[in-house]
C-alpha cells in the first residue's frame, strides 16, 4: 500500500517541468497508462470505499497530469480513460440493445410462509435429479435495492456497452451515462482491487456481461433536490425515480452531475476463465475483481435462518443510506438453479421477499401548521386514516409552503403518502388525475397558532416564524429536542411526557428537568415509584454526555451535531463558547456568517447564559471531554482511553440488541473512531450476528475480528480479549 501511495505522489510530481507535449511518444504512452491505473484505483478508494490514500489536491495533480498528456497525444484516448467520466455529446436518442441472454423479474414472497412455500416448490423440482437425495440446497440472501437494473459488458477487461433491463429482452444503450458513474468500473479487474491471501485479484474473463442495480443514495438525493429546488427545477419525487432519471439522460454531462452508485448483483454469460459455481461465492469473486457490491450477503444452510435475515431487515433498512425494498433469496448452488430451470418470466431457483409497502393513497382532508423548537411554523397534513407498512397514518409533514405550492397540493386531494422508520410520514404528490374541482388550494397563515403573534419570512428561508421569545409551543418543542436520543438521550422521557411537564408547570426552563424528584413525578398518570425513580436516575445519568450533546441539545438555531463538535473541538466549555465573537466564531472552517451570527445572537440573551450558569449549577457537564479536544491537545490523556487512536468497523447485529448507534457511541467514548469500510488503517472489526462481506475482507486483510465480548472487555480497558 505505501509502495502505491508513493508511485502516486512521485508521478503527480514527475517532470513537472518538462511540458508534455515536449516528451517521448513512447515514454507518454507509458504514463498515461500509468496515470490511468492510478487514477482510476484512487477514485475508487475516494467514491466506492470512502477512504483516501492521498489528499484531494495530490489526487486532483494525478488527474490534471493525465488530463494534459491525453490533450497533448490524442493517438491515445481511450473511452474508459477515467477522465471521460465526466460525459461526452449529448445522444439524439438511445439505441435498443438486445440482452444476449433474458434479464428476467422475480417471484414475490410478502411473509415467511410463501418463502416456505417457495423453498418446498424447489425441493420438489429438484426430485428426479441427482439432488435428490442431497442435503438441503443452502441459500445466497442480498439486499433488493430499489434502483434501475442495468447490465455492464466487459470485453477483455474493458467496458464494452451498458444497456437498461427494459423488458428483459432488450434494453437501452446507456453506455455514455454510465461511464460517468464513478463506482462503475471502466477496467476489470479494477486497479488497486481487493487480494486474497496476498495473490493478484482474478483476471476479467474475456467476455463477462455483469448485472446490477443503479440507485442514489439518500443523503445524496436530498443534496440534489436542494440543488435542483435552489435552480428553480422540480425536485425528483423519491431516490429511485431520480436514479432512473439521471441515467436515462441523453445528455451524458448531465448524469456526472448527478451522484449516482452501482452495485453488483450477479452475472450474465461469461466467456473465458472459469469463474465460481455458486452464487455467494460469486459475488465475493466479483468484488475481489473491483466491483462495488452491498455488503450484507449472506449464505445459509437452514430456511429458518434466512428468512430471520429477511424479517430482521425489514426493520432495519431505515439505518441504511439507500433505499431496498426487500431481500432476494436464491438456490446458492449454480448446478442446482440449472436444474430448477425457470418459468416464462422468472427463475424458479430464486424469490423476492418483499418488506411491507410504505406508500399509500389517501384523502387530505386539512392541513394545520404546529410550531417548532426554534419558532419555524410548519404545515402538516390531517389525513384519512391509511395503512402505511403495517403502520396507521393520519397526519403526515408537507415540509413548508414552498414544498406545497410546487407540488400543487390542495385540501380534499388524494396524495401519496410515504413512511421511512421512526420519521415522520410525508406526503409525496398529489393524484392530480382524481381530482373533482371540489378542491381548495391553501394559504400559509400569517398569524402564530400558538401566541397569535405575526409571522415573518426571512430572506432565503423557506419557513415562517414566530419570534415571539414567550411562545408556550416553542418551549414545548424545545424540551421534546433536549430530551431526545440525539441530545440529552433521558431514557424514559419522550415527546408526550415533555407535553406533561410543561403543561403541569413542572418544567418552565430547560434547567428545571435537573430539579425533578419522585415526589414531583408520583402525582402524574401512570408513574409508580419505580418508574419515578427510573426517570430520575436517567436525568442524573444525562449530566454526564459530551459537551457536543449539550450545545446541540440546546437548540440554537443552525448547530446541528456537526457544527456542535466543531465548536467544542475549539472551545474547551460553554463559557469560552459564550465570550466569543461573531469574528472568532466565523475564523472555524465549516462556521459562515449566518452561523456564527445566530450563536453570538443567542448567548446574547441574559436568559440564555442564566441558563448555561443554571445547568452548570446543577451539574450538567459544560466542559468538553478530552475526546473532544483537537488531537494535539488530547494526546496527554490518551492513555485514560482505552481505544484511544484505534479505528475500529462494525458489520451484523450485535446479540445484546444494542444499536449501531449505540455501539459507536460506545467505542468513541473510549477515545476509538468507527468507520464505514476495512482499509489499511482498520484496527479490528466488530462482528455481530449475520455480518456482511466487511468480514471476508477483514480476514483476507489480517484485520483481527472481534464479538461483541471482546469489544466489552476492550471498552473496559481491558488488554486480554475475552
Amino acid at each position: 500500500m505505501e509502495d502505491f501511495v508513493e508511485r502516486s505522489l512521485e508521478l503527480a510530481r514527475s517532470d513537472d517541468h518538462v511540458p508534455p507535449e515536449d516528451l517521448p511518444e513512447d515514454r507518454a504512452e507509458r504514463q498515461i497508462e500509468r496515470l490511468r491505473e492510478l487514477v482510476a484505483a484512487h477514485a475508487r478508494r475516494y467514491y466506492v470505499h470512502d477512504a483516501p490514500l492521498i489528499a484531494d489536491a495530490e489526487y486532483d495533480a494525478l488527474y490534471r497530469r493525465l488530463e494534459r498528456l491525453e490533450d497533448a497525444f490524442p493517438q491515445f484516448e481511450d473511452p474508459n480513460s477515467p477522465t471521460q467520466r465526466v460525459g461526452g455529446e449529448p445522444l439524439d436518442e438511445f439505441e435498443k440493445v438486445r440482452h444476449p441472454q433474458r434479464l428476467l423479474s422475480l417471484q414475490n414472497a410478502f411473509d415467511a410462509g410463501e418463502v416456505r412455500e417457495w423453498y418446498d416448490r424447489c425441493l420438489r423440482g429438484l426430485a428426479d435429479t441427482p439432488f435428490e437425495d442431497a442435503a438441503p440446497p443452502a441459500l445466497a440472501a442480498e439486499l433488493k435495492l430499489d434502483g434501475l437494473a442495468v447490465a455492464l459488458t466487459y470485453e477483455n477487461g474493458r467496458l464494452a456497452r451498458a444497456a437498461t433491463r427494459g423488458n428483459g429482452r432488450v434494453g437501452e444503450d446507456i453506455t455514455a451515462g454510465a461511464r460517468t458513474i464513478q463506482s462503475v468500473p471502466l477496467r476489470l479487474p479494477v486497479p488497486g482491487a481487493r487480494r486474497e491471501n496476498g495473490t493478484a485479484p482474478p483476471e476479467g474473463p474475456e467476455r463477462m456481461e455483469v448485472r446490477g442495480e443503479v440507485f442514489m443514495r439518500k443523503s445524496r438525493f436530498e443534496q440534489l433536490n436542494e440543488r435542483l429546488a435552489d435552480a428553480g427545477e422540480k425536485p425528483f419525487a423519491n431516490p429511485r425515480n431520480a436514479a432512473a432519471g439521471s441515467l436515462r439522460q441523453l445528455d451524458p454531462k448531465v448524469t456526472a452531475r448527478r451522484p449516482l452508485s452501482f452495485f453488483a448483483y450477479g452475472t450474465g454469460p461469461i466467456e473465458g476463465d472459469p469463474h465460481p459455481d455458486a452464487q455467494h461465492a460469486l459475488m465475493r469473486w466479483l468484488g475481489r475483481m473491483g466491483l462495488p457490491l452491498e455488503e450484507h450477503t449472506a449464505r445459509f444452510d437452514d430456511l429458518g435462518e434466512a428468512i430471520a435475515f429477511c424479517e430482521r431487515w425489514a426493520d432495519a433498512r431505515d439505518d441504511l443510506d439507500y433505499e431496498t425494498d426487500g431481500v432476494v433469496l436464491k438456490i446458492d448452488d449454480f448446478r442446482r438453479q440449472e436444474a430448477l430451470g425457470f418459468i416464462s418470466t422468472a427463475p424458479r431457483w430464486a424469490v423476492a421477499y418483499k418488506f411491507p409497502a410504505r406508500e399509500a393513497t389517501t384523502r387530505l382532508t386539512d392541513i394545520e401548521v404546529n410550531v417548532g423548537r426554534t419558532g419555524a411554523i410548519k404545515p402538516e397534513a390531517l389525513l384519512d386514516p391509511v395503512d402505511v407498512g403495517g403502520v396507521t397514518v393520519s397526519q403526515a409533514t408537507l415540509h413548508n409552503e414552498d414544498y406545497i405550492r410546487e407540488r400543487d397540493i390542495r385540501v380534499g386531494d388524494r396524495v401519496v403518502v410515504k413512511r421511512a422508520g421512526d420519521v415522520i410520514p410525508q406526503v409525496v404528490r398529489a393524484v392530480t388525475e382524481e381530482r373533482s374541482g371540489d378542491e381548495t388550494p391553501w394559504q400559509m397563515p400569517r398569524q402564530c397558532p400558538a401566541c397569535g403573534s405575526e409571522l415573518k419570512r426571512l430572506d432565503d428561508e423557506a419557513d415562517w416564524f414566530c419570534f415571539n421569545g414567550e411562545c408556550p409551543a416553542q418551549f414545548i418543542r424545545l424540551v421534546e429536542h433536549f430530551v431526545s436520543r440525539g441530545g440529552m438521550d433521558i431514557d424514559g422521557l419522550g415527546e408526550k411526557l415533555a407535553v406533561v411537564l410543561v403543561e403541569e408547570g413542572l418544567v418552565e426552563h430547560l434547567s428545571d428537568l435537573y430539579r425533578l424528584s419522585e415526589a414531583d413525578l408520583l402525582p402524574l398518570e401512570r408513574f409508580a415509584e419505580k418508574r419515578a425513580a427510573n426517570l430520575v436516575a436517567a436525568i442524573e445519568a444525562s449530566k454526564e454526555r459530551p459537551l457536543a450533546r449539550l450545545l446541540f441539545a440546546l437548540g440554537i438555531r443552525h448547530v446541528g451535531r456537526t457544527v456542535a463538535e466543531d465548536l467544542v473541538a475549539n472551545y474547551p466549555s460553554l463559557n469560552d463558547l459564550a465570550h466569543s465573537s461573531k469574528k472568532e466564531l466565523e475564523a472555524i472552517d465549516g462556521i459562515g456568517s449566518v452561523i456564527a451570527e445566530s450563536i453570538a445572537d443567542w448567548f446574547a440573551v441574559d436568559e440564555n447564559r442564566r441558563l448555561v450558569d443554571d445547568l452548570r449549577r446543577l451539574g450538567v457537564r459544560t466542559e468538553r471531554l478530552p475526546r473532544e479536544a483537537p488531537a494535539d491537545e488530547s494526546s496527554d490523556d490518551d492513555d485514560a482511553l482505552p481505544l484511544a487512536g484505534r479505528t475500529l468497523v462494525l458489520t451484523g447485529s450485535l446479540p445484546s440488541g444494542r444499536t449501531r448507534r449505540e455501539a459507536t457511541d460506545a467505542i468513541e467514548a473510549a477515545g476509538g473512531t468507527v468507520t464505514s469500510s476495512v482499509s489499511g488503517n482498520t484496527d479490528a472489526l466488530v462482528a455481530g450476528e449475520n455480518p456482511g462481506s466487511k468480514l471476508d475482507e477483514a480476514r483476507e486483510r489480517g484485520v483481527p475480528v472481534w464479538n461483541e465480548a471482546q469489544m466489552e472487555a476492550r471498552l473496559e480497558g481491558k488488554r486480554e480479549e475475552a
